[in-house]
């Protein structure tokens, strides 16, 4: 099979019943850290299905892969039995013992992601009803402890930022986190990750993909994550509506503004250190608007409208 190497061919095909082989497979576009690709399976009755495998190929990720590979099966192990969408684990390889790369093998959702401007007043509600519904699922056992990379001292300032609002949204971070209610966290929910089904105008979420970071910790750390990538994709607007957006479906967020300041933040200026890698593959996916320099300028308007409303 083109582009599969042939000990991991050798993996899936012993994952799957008697009688169905891999007859097809496509990249799937749009992923940075992994190799993303859809098998579509035969079975003799002539009857298909599809499966998609994620490999962790470049060198730099393949070091953190048996992490994000035992996270997500776990995640969705957890997710078969709650009211979520996400995708049904099949396999899962995470140090590579019997596939060229780490790998795990799951289930294809029907739907795409959506990016463009048009309908975002009709999807941003359902985005945050899709995160209400995922931070009260409960596991078995709690996935890893939340990880926040950035530090004051490694946010990057785009060229042209307003001095002052970054400064003081450094600031911001150099505070202890503030304390917070754990729960069950996506660590990547965004629009990239969700899957849509859109018909005669109407919109609904038909699943929830990348479950690399699932993690526990604050509701407001996911919701800033999605709030700071609708600001980017859609206007600084949005990212400061997805908030309320998420209350009114019902979720809680942190008590006081210094609190949410915090997260929403910590979100944006993380975002500071990976414009290029971020807005890739939404250029990729269409969205040709968005360069380096379209998504810095957004960064930087939406930063200072963080300041501005809760600073």
């Amino acid at each position: 099979m083109t582009g599969i190497r042939p000990l991991t061919l050798a993996w899936v095909q012993q994952h799957l019943p008697d009688g169905e082989r891999i007859v097809g497979s496509d990249v799937l576009h749009g992923g940075i850290t992994a190799q993303m690709r859809k098998l579509t399976i035969g079975a003799r009755d002539g009857s298909t299905r599809e499966l998609v495998l994620r490999s962790y190929v470049d060198p730099f990720y393949v070091e953190h892969a048996e992490d994000s590979l035992t996270r997500e099966a776990n995640a969705l192990t957890a997710l078969a039995a709650s009211g979520v969408t996400a995708p049904g684990l099949v396999a899962v390889d995470p140090t590579a013992a019997h596939c060229e790369y780490p790998s795990l093998l799951m289930t294809h959702l029907s739907g795409r992601t959506v990016l463009d401007d048009d309908g975002v007043e009709a999807r941003v509600p359902l985005l945050a009803r899709q995160l209400v519904a995922i931070h009260a699922v409960r596991p078995a056992e709690r996935p890893r402890a939340y990880v926040a990379l950035t530090t004051a001292d490694t946010v990057v300032t785009p060229k042209g930022a307003d001095a002052a609002a970054w400064a003081a949204a450094i600031d911001v971070i150099r505070e202890p986190a503030p304390a917070y209610e754990g729960r069950f966290l996506h660590r990547d929910f965004q629009p990239g990750n969700v899957l849509f089904d859109v018909a005669a105008g109407a919109a609904r979420i038909t699943g929830v993909v990348d479950w690399a970071g699932t993690s526990w910790g604050p509701a407001d750390l996911d919701v800033a994550h999605c709030a700071a990538n609708l600001a980017l994709l859609h206007g600084p607007d949005w990212g400061l509506r997805f908030a309320e957006a998420y209350e009114q479906a019902g979720g809680a967020l942190a008590a006081s503004r210094s609190e949410r300041l915090y997260w929403l933040v910590r979100d944006a200026l993380a975002l500071s250190e990976e414009v290029s890698a971020v807005s890739q593959p939404w250029r990729e996916a269409g969205r040709t608007d968005l360069s380096p320099r379209a998504v810095e300028e957004r960064l930087n308007t939406y930063v200072i409208a963080l300041i501005d409303t809760l600073g």
